[in-house]
């Protein structure tokens, strides 16, 4: 392919790295035009995310041959340069990234962006790394983009001040540098008996392998495997996620509901790729399924004890982890394209939920949640409490603001949990039905298991959501609070962007289903990698 349309798999790792540095040239006062450049940077990302998306699916021509496109940088061919890879999968988390990316800038630009300092460069550096991991087509720099995308979280998951946002954030930090210590061990183990960290030629290689390599290799395998765990926040590794995804700033939190899938998508790729050379644990056989029941069931209980509807949305992330991990390692691959639907279902509602959240809350008393477990501890109303301290607000609230909360409350529980008529529902039938279709003994017993744990689950997220809810919206002796539109739009579109997946289930359904179909043919993933030659060509 010729032109400047070559070059499209390169810009949304550009982007975000050429608007963070400008961003720390340009100083902390000029805000309006910061705020400019931070929006029109993401809105760019989201315009190229979504042209890779139709130039791959071949609804935009020219289409890439193969439906992949492959990125040589400076012209070196695999196994030895550097190259990005576009296929429908990558396609896709792109465009969930870029979106999500946007509502929650903009919903930050009202004034979390204020509470602390070069919020907006790292917020593009996030993106730069949450892009590069999806697109990058070989082990090293997939380790290179985690640590970009890490090192900017750690900032941003310390944006503002407060004892217990810092606490929370220092594990969270602990917990990500052992893992990446481990990821570089797994690197050094895979390139060592390999010979090479390109992902097409690493299952090559593999089935090359035999005695004391392939131990080795099995053994790299599984400190990488453990890495995708951590990041997946599955279970036992997952018990930094509640705090510090509650104590973040809300746009914070938003964005983070994407950072758990790419631990998701890191594990789905490399088993994908490894398929056909028995896999070890955790890419191959049960061990991804019994994991994510494991990690379901955990949550859960999680979301029943939580007293803060954060910390709620905290553990409902981590159910959203357990379900693809058990959707993933289920017998076949029958559930990987409505696995993928849910995915984009459950960030969006997780992004807009955390933002909900703190505009429900504004203007309650930090002992209120204490006070409401008392009472309810003691049988006596929460009414008595509200009275004894009431709540203070600044400013005028906007008419029907708590109205609009309610409404945005009410959707984002129903996708949270699965209930009808949302995308959430739809995802999780697909995905029952799916595994209930799957023709064998082993695969009965695991869909019994599997539909068991997403309607207890389900159920569970509907008990502590309603219970939590009623504390919030039924406090009459709280004002109304004040609601800015670049608060309320990004959240409503978010929202919207779910319903629309519900009402679109069957295009969109095939369409994941198509992308489930191209990520299993590793064939045709190798042939359009290894023979790209050319300077920073696309082919």
């Amino acid at each position: 392919m010729n032109g400047w349309l070559q070059h499209l798999p390169i810009l949304p790792v550009l982007l975000p790295l050429l608007a963070a540095a400008l961003l720390l040239l340009s100083g902390e006062m000029r805000r309006g035009p910061r705020a400019a450049m931070a929006l029109g940077a993401t809105l760019a990302q989201l315009v190229v995310a979504t042209v890779l998306l139709g130039m791959v699916d071949g609804r935009l021509n020219p289409a890439w041959p193969g439906d992949i496109a492959v990125y040589a940088l400076g012209g070196w061919a695999p196994p030895f340069g550097i190259v990005l890879v576009v296929d429908r999968l990558a396609a896709v988390m792109l465009v969930l990234s870029a979106a999500l990316a946007l509502a929650t800038l903009v919903y930050s630009l009202a004034r979390w962006e204020r509470a602390g300092a070069h919020y907006l460069p790292l917020f593009q550096f996030l993106l730069m790394g949450l892009n590069g991991a999806f697109l990058t087509g070989d082990l090293f720099n997939l380790f290179v983009f985690f640590e970009v995308l890490l090192a900017a979280s750690y900032g941003l998951v310390l944006h503002g001040s407060g004892a217990a946002r810092v606490k929370a954030g220092m594990h969270y930090i602990v917990v990500n540098l052992l893992a990446s210590l481990f990821f570089l061990i797994a690197a050094a183990l895979i390139y060592g008996v390999t010979g090479t960290l390109n992902m097409a030629e690493l299952a090559q290689r593999v089935a090359l392998l035999h005695g004391d390599e392939r131990t080795l290799f099995d053994l790299g395998a599984l400190l990488l495997g453990i890495v995708f765990l951590v990041k997946a926040a599955a279970w036992p590794l997952n018990f930094w996620l509640p705090g510090a995804y509650g104590t973040a700033a809300p746009p914070v939190a938003g964005v983070f509901a994407i950072l758990t899938k790419v631990g998701v998508y890191g594990l789905l790729r490399f088993a994908t790729l490894l398929q056909n050379v028995d896999a070890p644990a955790p890419f191959g056989g049960d061990w991804l399924f019994y994991c994510g029941l494991a990690t379901i069931a955990v949550a859960t209980v999680g979301v029943l004890a939580a007293q803060k509807l954060v910390r709620a949305a905290g553990f409902l992330v981590i159910v959203s982890s357990g379900t693809l991990l058990a959707a993933f390692g289920f017998t076949g691959t029958t559930l990987t394209g409505p696995a993928l639907y849910y995915l984009v279902s459950s960030v969006l509602a997780s992004g807009a939920f955390f933002m909900v959240i703190e505009m429900a809350e504004r203007g309650r008393t930090a002992s209120a949640d204490l006070l409401a477990v008392s009472f309810e501890a003691f049988g006596l109303q929460a009414k008595e409490a509200s009275s004894e301290h009431p709540d203070e607000m600044d400013g005028v609230a906007i008419p029907a603001a708590m109205a609009f909360l309610g409404l945005a409350f009410f959707s984002c529980a129903l996708l949270l949990t699965g209930l009808p008529p949302f995308s959430g529902f739809v995802g999780k039938f697909a995905l029952i039905a799916a595994a209930v279709a799957v023709p064998s003994e082993t695969a009965l017993l695991h869909a019994i298991l599997f539909g068991a744990a997403l309607l207890l689950s389900g159920l569970a997220g509907v008990v502590a959501l309603s219970r939590l809810g009623i504390r919030v919206f039924w406090d009459t002796e709280r004002p109304a609070p004040r609601l800015q539109w670049l608060e309320a739009g990004p959240t409503a579109v978010l929202v919207l962007l779910c319903m629309a997946l519900a009402f679109g289930a069957g295009p969109a359904m095939d369409y994941f289903d198509a992308t489930a179909r191209s990520l299993y043919d590793t064939r045709a993933y190798a042939d359009a990698v290894l023979p790209v030659a050319g300077t920073g060509t696309a082919e």
